[in-house]
């Protein structure tokens, strides 16, 4: 992911903040202009919970390049209480504990060392609830 798109996606990315739309109530992570179930174009910021629970997970085998030293590792969709549903990454367990239905918690932590001049992309990461 390049370096400006990163920074112009720290409201999400750092702060789990989406948008609900003023037209039909949807909640839309990450924020668009658009709602795409109403067309609406007013919204007001929701901030996400930290907790979730995994739709549907998979397991990477063969991973980029950036992300080989960490392979295998789960890659899940976590719908948050307030309807968001967010692709993140699974740490600190078993593969084989990440099925639909495990409750995650969202933190804080770094996702990778970006190009030469090593800038640390920061995000969240799904931990399964012990």
């Amino acid at each position: 992911m390049p370096s400006p798109r990163y920074w112009r996606e720290i409201p999400a990315r750092y702060r789990l903040e989406a948008a609900r739309c003023g037209g039909c109530g949807a909640i839309l992570y990450p924020v668009r202009r658009i709602c795409p179930a109403c067309r609406g174009e007013t919204f007001s910021p929701v901030k996400l919970s930290r907790r979730g629970k995994v739709i549907t997970s998979t397991v990477i085998h063969a991973a980029p390049t950036e992300f080989q030293m960490e392979a295998p590792y789960a890659m899940a969709v976590v719908e948050t209480p307030e309807g968001a549903r967010l692709m993140v990454q699974v740490a600190d367990c078993d593969l084989e504990e990440v099925v639909p239905g495990t409750e995650v918690t969202l933190e804080f932590r770094r996702i990778r060392k970006e190009g030469k001049g090593g800038i640390l992309c920061y995000g969240h990461k799904a931990v399964p609830v012990r």
